[in-house]
């Protein structure tokens, strides 16, 4: 068995483990935010034509779910790890800096997948939902968690406790989730909140991902896939940067 494949394998025991955190517990939130937010709104806000308020809620949960979890996998692994000392076991073998990029995200990606998953089975029970598009779907869905799970890694690496992880993640990435089109359209935004809503990268990924089930979306599909392309290619490179120069992982 190679490096890359027992550290990948380490990621996906180490949530699958206390699965009743990683994983159920991310689907109830959801579901909570739902019944909550449907409640209160449906038949008073009607966001795209034919379409009500709860169906359009349920793909920015789903969405949400898989993006906080990509997260919040990569980046409690890592800290842990720092804090525990045992980041030790993962660095001294020869595993190059891309093999461990490759191991913490595919494991993040899979955590938020399969939350989303999950977010999907207990809600889509709420109202009738179809796919216009399922490739758009997937893609964005794949695409998303990636982006998230190497900014998970860029945070675990760059945090050394877990006060400055939580702030990474309260005062940025957070907002950026809940910005981003998850509970609203940009388009019932004013003019100025409109603007600002399109410099968020993860408004793109909703928007992309909501797309493919209603075939409907704020903004042109194949335009939110550039910009999340985009988006991965940075946050990828700056997060293969801090690996390779062992950047606060090597003393």
């Amino acid at each position: 068995m190679s490096g890359f494949s027992t550290l990948l394998g380490k990621e996906l025991k180490r949530f699958f483990k206390v699965s009743f955190q990683t994983i159920a517990a991310p689907v109830l939130t959801a579901l909570l935010y739902l019944l909550i937010f449907s409640h209160v709104l449906e038949g008073r806000l009607m966001v795209y034509e034919k379409v009500s308020y709860t169906s359009f809620l349920i793909p920015g949960l789903v969405m949400m779910s898989v993006l906080q979890n990509a997260f919040a996998n990569a980046s409690s692994s890592l800290i842990q790890s720092k804090i525990t000392g045992n980041i030790v076991f993962v660095l001294l073998p020869p595993l190059a800096h891309w093999e461990l990029f490759a191991a913490y995200v595919l494991g993040s990606m899979v955590r938020g997948m399969i939350v989303g998953l999950g977010v999907f089975i207990v809600t889509a029970w709420f109202a009738d939902l179809h796919f216009a598009a399922p490739i758009w779907v997937l893609v964005f869905a794949l695409a998303g968690s990636a982006i998230l799970g190497t900014m998970g890694l860029i945070a675990g690496i760059w945090a050394e406790k877990f006060d400055q992880l939580a702030a990474f993640q309260n005062f940025l990435i957070m907002p950026a989730t809940f910005l981003a089109g998850v509970f609203y359209s940009v388009h019932s935004l004013p003019a100025f909140w409109q603007a600002v809503s399109h410099l968020n990268p993860f408004f793109y990924m909703v928007d992309g991902f909501r797309y493919g089930f209603f075939g409907i979306s704020d903004v042109p599909p194949g335009i939110s896939l550039l910009i999340v392309a985009i988006t991965f290619g940075i946050s990828a490179s700056v997060a293969l940067l801090m690996l390779r120069s062992g950047y606060k992982l090597r003393h």
